[in-house]
């Protein structure tokens, strides 16, 4: 058994490669295994969002705190509070991040390897698409 404490999560920031605003990850799991159960605590501030990307085993995410949404390729748009779950299939092209006048905190549960990152940002105009 191990047990991290709250003081000893690691929180780093995400950086500008991915992500578009302030976004840090902690670290919560470091699988055995590269394809084996990741979990990370990100914290967004208000409108940051992460790029267009997709998970080979699918995401599963959950909101601790704010408020944010998440948007997949074909235009799906889902409002995000705390105690939400989205399950993301595995392979589908999508982005998340907080509201833009809320911070939001989830936790992301993902398997199956790395995330795969398009290379492509989300604009804000197609942020703010109510669509």
């Amino acid at each position: 058994m191990e047990h991290l404490s709250a003081g000893e999560l690691s929180w780093e920031p995400a950086g500008e490669a991915n992500f578009t605003g302030r976004v840090w990850f902690g670290p919560m799991s470091q699988p055995p295994d590269p394809t084996g159960l990741l979990v990370l605590g990100v914290q967004f501030s208000p409108g940051a969002r992460t790029d267009w990307h997709r998970h080979p085993g699918g995401q599963v995410l959950y909101v601790v705190a704010g408020a944010g949404k998440v948007v997949n390729e074909s235009g799906g748009r889902v409002a995000m509070a705390p105690g939400d779950v989205v399950t993301i299939p595995p392979g589908e092209v999508h982005w998340h991040g907080a509201a833009a006048d809320a911070p939001m905190v989830h936790l992301s549960l993902t398997t199956g390897g790395p995330t795969e990152w398009l290379g492509e940002k989300v604009h804000d105009a197609d942020y703010a698409d109510p669509q």
